[in-house]
């Protein structure tokens, strides 16, 4: 990341741009009346072009508007005369029209402007008007030009003078430029030097151009033509110069102009040039070494550059210089320039005209455009030579002075006016200015003023006395107050106070500091694969009352946020980036007083593009050289070459890897087969991935061979008893060496005496029929073509078909290890009755009962191998107290034999898995309820339980507590002597082997220890906590509230009413919202009970029952719904009918509490 310091601010470039106004003279109003000032001009030597009108610009101001006047060569110019002339409205600008014709060379001469009004006249400089020419190079004939190899030679130009002059080069009449080097080079004046000729100079001619500015036209001319005479050796000889000659010369400069000294030198070798000063360095910063250092230029020269420079010009045979004087004159120019002069009356003041030049130059005042001396004498002015004095000035003696400074290089010419004018002060700015600036930058407060006399102009912050200036502060002449630095203490109201004899003036202005812009985190140069999402950062800060804009850059030009880009707050992300994002990503921060950038690089690594021109050299029978070109490896090395081919006669069009090449090599040697029409392409790598394949090469046909090896992977084996298949891998393209490959397949049985039979095919399969069962053949595979056979093959040994073994094992033995396993013993078959190759023994077994009454089992067959020819083995993973069945069959690989005699056999009694289940209930704080039911698998005869149990509170833990039941006992209930700790119960069931599994449960914490739950599983919920319950306790107690006030209703009112039949009324499922645990109230709930009448006298009529909830807390077995909440489920009686209620169960029952308020 590259951040661009220092801080760049808008208001920091106008300052600089303003700090040549600050003592500037201060301007007078244009409503006040003043005489005419200059305003713009044409340039003294104006050169125009003659296709075009002329336009001789003057421009002035003043008060009256001023009017213009002309001379030309020094005498009036009458415009109205002229009709091709005529003066811009409201300006003294002459337009000289040529569209009617006319020659713009008649109107060639020195212009003058002349501005006047009441108050005086304002000349302009004398304006030296000519007209571009571009005159045609005079016709001459050029001869051939004969020089000596090694001989110094020089081309003349002389170019036609032109206006200006033109630009001179030299090219050959084919138009191709002639190529110059420290040989060969052109010279100032245009010529083309040759510091020695050289064989290769006459190959081109030779022609000098000349371009002319204005008229945009080259002209050419006649090109030389060199005869280079040669020797049987170029001589080398010392340096001379060909420019300027001898040892010494001197050139004159005007100051502020460029200086160029120039030294051309011959010699065998080229001579180098190099630059010297007596006495002293070389200016430093203003010297350039032009032409192959032929050329020494300085720039605006000044006195001090004046002095003698050498050039030394050396090669190897010697060195030669030569001295070059310097003298500087110098035009006119300003030491102290005239400046407008605003007087009031009484004022004393003076015009000061001082200007230096070599030779000094003499100082003219003129007034009004007139000499000073021949104007009327005026007792209040005195002119002491390069200054005026004015004493006790009266209105009526405003004017415009003239100053003219000239010498032999030109002239210089200044108007400043005196004004006399009684005005008040007044600001020229305007009111209550808002000055915003960057913290910690120069700024400037700006309070134009004008009063006359001149007014005295102070600054004050925040209505203090002091006066600011000094320190952190300067004020200027023409108003403005400069701040070195702005800090935040410096924010406030500054007011400026002008003030004269006639008065005082003020204004207002607000100067806030803003925090920079400051880019915290810029984008970091990175590289990225193609195809992923890199991220630039850009995260800002700035001042927050300052709006602020984050533009992106790319390669220093507006980046075009597309789909693929997404611009954020603090950064710049790109989706899929690809080869064109790679560059130069810049981040610019800006307010509309600074800005900040940050500059990072993206490189994006692409896969390779593909090699190309691909050429096959070096053909030979088994070789050839494959040469290729890399491709781009887009900013990741190529790694890897990989060579591919592919054949037309057997896998057309299918290509295989041939070979692999490191990435620094684009050659190679491949090793090739016969018979193989062959085409080659290849595929470079790097880590990003592989490139496309190259164009393929053009194909190589290698000539045809007998096969040089044989099949592999040659095997014989039945598919049925009485056969055996022959097959092998067959041979591939490059392989196969020649047309029409085959195969020759030979076998006998494995038999010495016994003779081979043999088959010729084509495809890699061969069946023999009508073999033996299980035999060994010997089988060999040849590989063949129609130029010949492969060595001799390797014989291989297969086998015949095989059938299902002939007899099963006898005399297996069963000896029980233990409750869950078996040994076996076999008596092993005879080789012969297996008909094929042994594979294993198997023990087939099926659980057929339990020792347990009316217990269902599984009587699923399984089985256990035992590989190899072996007679015992070991079957587990039985299920205890159990009866089993097995038999056994020996298996080769056609499959099972016969099965052997079934044998039966108990296994032992086990520990019994862990109980079904372990339920916990806690009725109340003191005591819990345990449930469990019988173990799934007893393995055995069950004597009981165990039971261990422990409290513990957080970490701390009880001592253990140990309880043994009965095996029918499925329940205890656990006295509580700690009703704060839980618990934690093992259970698990015994038979006379031991015990069994481990159940592990722990009762559930209390959520409201001082509410009794009726009973809890491991999935406990607190229906006390149930929003559906808190809701219906609200609903009955508002009831209440509501019964209340109508029953005292009604006992005022008195009087008797018929009473209704009750109706049962069941709760509406609906009313609870139980699902969600909220309890919805409406105007409704105002009404009774669904389940309860309201009598006349007020009073509840329970429905059916006058039992209490109370009776069903601990009565019964509650039921729990899959979330562990509570369904109670409670019956009572009237009438020996039975209805249903849900509700829960409580210590204390809210609806008692109703009733007993009835």
């Amino acid at each position: 990341m590259v951040l661009h310091r220092p801080h760049l601010t808008c208001a920091g470039i106008a300052f600089a741009l303003y700090l040549h106004h600050l003592v500037s003279a201060i301007e007078v109003p244009l409503d006040l009346p003043q005489p005419p000032t200059i305003t713009k001009q044409s340039v003294k030597d104006y050169i125009v072009d003659p296709r075009d009108n002329i336009f001789i610009e003057c421009e002035a101001k003043g008060n009256p508007v001023p009017t213009f006047s002309w001379t030309r060569n020094g005498k009036f110019f009458n415009v109205a005369k002229d009709p091709k002339v005529s003066m811009r409205r409201r300006s003294g600008t002459l337009v000289i029209d040529f569209h009617s014709g006319g020659r713009p060379e008649d109107y060639e001469g020195e212009y003058q402007c002349f501005a006047r009004n009441d108050y005086g006249t304002a000349l302009s400089s004398k304006i030296h008007l000519q007209v571009s020419k571009s005159p045609l190079w005079p016709k001459e004939k050029v001869d051939v030009i004969e020089v000596d190899e090694g001989a110094p030679l020089s081309l003349q130009c002389n170019p036609p003078p032109g206006l200006p002059s033109p630009v001179i080069f030299w090219m050959s009449s084919s138009m191709e430029p002639i190529h110059q080097d420290k040989r060969v080079s052109q010279g100032q004046n245009g010529d083309l030097y040759f510091s020695n000729v050289m064989l290769q100079d006459a190959q081109t001619d030779y022609s000098c151009n000349a371009r002319f500015h204005f008229t945009h036209t080259i002209q050419q001319k006649n090109p030389y033509t060199l005869k280079v005479k040669t020797t049987r050796g170029v001589t080398e000889t010392t340096p001379s110069f060909m420019y300027p000659y001898g040892t010494s010369s001197s050139q004159m400069v005007l100051r502020g102009v460029d200086l160029l000294l120039e030294c051309i030198a011959s010699g065998v070798p080229a001579p180098d040039i190099m630059w010297y000063k007596k006495g002293g360095e070389l200016p430093a910063g203003k010297t350039k070494l032009e032409n192959f250092n032929k050329a020494l230029r300085i720039s605006n020269v000044s006195e001090e550059d004046s002095g003698e420079y050498f050039c030394l010009a050396s090669n190897k045979m010697g060195s030669i210089r030569h001295t070059i004087s310097v003298r500087v004159k110098a035009a006119p120019y300003w030491l102290d320039e005239p400046q407008n002069l605003i007087l009031a009356p009484g004022e004393d003041g003076r015009l000061v005209c001082r200007a230096n030049g070599n030779p000094k130059p003499a100082i003219q005042w003129l007034v009004n455009g007139e000499p000073i001396e021949a104007s009327p004498p005026n007792p209040s002015r005195e002119v002491a030579g390069d200054t005026i004095v004015f004493r006790d000035t009266q209105i009526g003696s405003s004017a415009v002075y003239q100053c003219n400074a000239s010498n032999e290089h030109g002239y210089l010419l200044a108007n400043a006016f005196v004004s006399v004018l009684d005005v008040p002060p007044r600001i020229l700015a305007p009111r209550n200015q808002l000055i915003k600036v960057i913290q910690y930058n120069r700024t400037r407060l700006d309070c134009p003023f004008f009063g006359s006399p001149i007014p005295t102009l102070r600054w004050f912050k925040n209505g203090q006395g002091n006066t600011l200036d000094g320190g952190n502060y300067k004020a200027h002449e023409n108003g403005s107050l400069e701040m070195n630095m702005a800090r935040k203490e410096d924010q406030g109201i500054y007011t400026c106070v002008a003030t004269n004899i006639l008065g005082k003036a003020e204004a207002q202005v607000r100067l806030e500091v803003k925090d920079p812009t400051r880019i915290v985190r810029g984008p970091e140069d990175q590289v990225v694969k193609r195809g992923s999402m890199p991220r630039l950062h850009c995260r800002v800060k700035h001042d927050p009352t300052l709006k602020l804009t984050v533009t992106w850059l790319k390669d220093d030009a507006p980046l075009y946020i597309g789909n693929r880009m997404k611009k954020e707050d603090d950064g710049l992300t790109i989706y899929g980036v690809a080869e064109k994002d790679q560059g130069d990503y810049t981040c610019v921060a800006s307010t509309e007083l600074d800005k900040d950038s940050a500059k990072a690089y993206l490189t994006v690594l692409e896969r390779p593009d593909r090699p190309r021109d691909l050429e096959l050299t070096d053909l030979a029978e088994r070789s050839v050289r494959l040469t290729w070109i890399p491709g781009d490896d887009n900013n990741s090395p190529i790694t890897d070459y990989i060579v591919q081919f592919e054949e037309d006669r057997f896998q057309p069009g299918t290509w295989h890897n041939h070979s692999r090449y490191p990435g620094s090599v684009n050659s190679a040697v491949l090793s090739l087969s016969p018979y193989v029409n062959y085409q080659f392409r290849v595929i470079a790598v790097n880590d990003v991935g592989s490139s496309l394949p190259s164009v393929p090469s053009e194909r190589y046909q290698t000539n045809g061979a007998r096969p040089e090896i044989n099949p592999t992977g040659v095997q014989g084996a039945g598919t049925q008893k009485n056969n055996m298949e022959i097959t092998w891998t067959p041979l591939n393209a490059t392989q196969a060496y020649g047309p029409n490959l085959r195969y020759i397949v030979r076998w006998r049985r494995r038999d010495p005496r016994g003779s081979w039979y043999n088959e010729t095919v084509k495809t890699p399969r061969h069946v023999v029929w009508n073999t033996p069962i299980y035999v060994p053949y010997e089988i060999k595979v040849q590989a063949e073509n129609d130029f010949g056979r492969a060595p001799e093959p390797d014989t291989v040994i297969g086998y015949s078909g095989e059938d299902y073994p002939k007899a099963a094992p006898t005399d297996v033995r069963i000896r029980v290890l233990n409750s869950t396993a078996i040994a076996l013993t076999w008596t092993r078959v005879h080789l012969d009755t297996i008909q094929g190759q042994l594979k294993e023994y198997r023990a087939y077994f099926w659980r057929d009962s339990s020792l347990l009454k009316n217990l269902w089992v599984s009587k699923k067959r399984q089985y256990v191998s035992f590989p190899g020819d072996r007679n015992r083995g070991i079957v587990s993973r039985l299920f205890p107290y159990s009866n089993y069945k097995l038999e056994m069959v020996v298996t080769n690989g056609r499959g099972d034999g016969p099965r052997s005699e079934i044998k039966e056999f108990p296994t032992p009694e086990g520990v019994p898995s862990s109980p079904r289940y372990l339920r916990i209930r806690q009725p109340n704080l003191e005591s819990i309820n345990l449930e469990w039911d019988h173990p799934e698998h007893p393995n055995g005869v069950l004597t009981g339980y165990n039971l261990r149990y422990q409290a513990f509170n957080g970490s701390k833990t009880g001592r253990t507590l140990v309880e043994n039941f009965s095996p029918n006992q499925t329940r205890f209930t656990l006295q509580r002597t700690d009703p704060i700790s839980r618990y934690r119960f093992f259970l698990r069931a015994r038979t006379q082997v031991g015990d069994g599994e481990t159940i592990v449960e722990e009762s559930p914490a209390l959520l409201n220890e001082a509410t009794p739950t009726p009973a809890y599983t491991k999935n406990h919920v607190d229906i006390a906590t149930q929003g559906w319950f808190i809701g219906l306790m609200c609903a009955i107690a508002l009831l209440v509230l509501i019964l209340l006030i109508v029953c005292f209703i009604k006992r005022s009112r008195g009087g008797k009413y018929p009473v209704r039949d009750n109706k049962d009324e069941h709760l509406n499922p609906e009313d609870k919202n139980v699902e969600d645990g909220s309890f919805d109230y409406s105007d409704e709930d105002n009404k009774p009970l669904p389940n309860s009448q309201t009598s006349l006298d007020g009073t509840i009529k329970q429905q059916e029952s006058d039992d209490s909830l109370v009776d069903y807390g601990e009565g019964g077995e509650g039921q729990f719904n899959e979330d562990g909440s509570f369904i109670g489920q409670y019956t009572v009686k009237k009438d020996k009918e039975e209805t249903e209620g849900n509700e829960s169960s409580e210590a204390t029952s809210p609806v008692n509490a109703i009733y007993s308020l009835a």
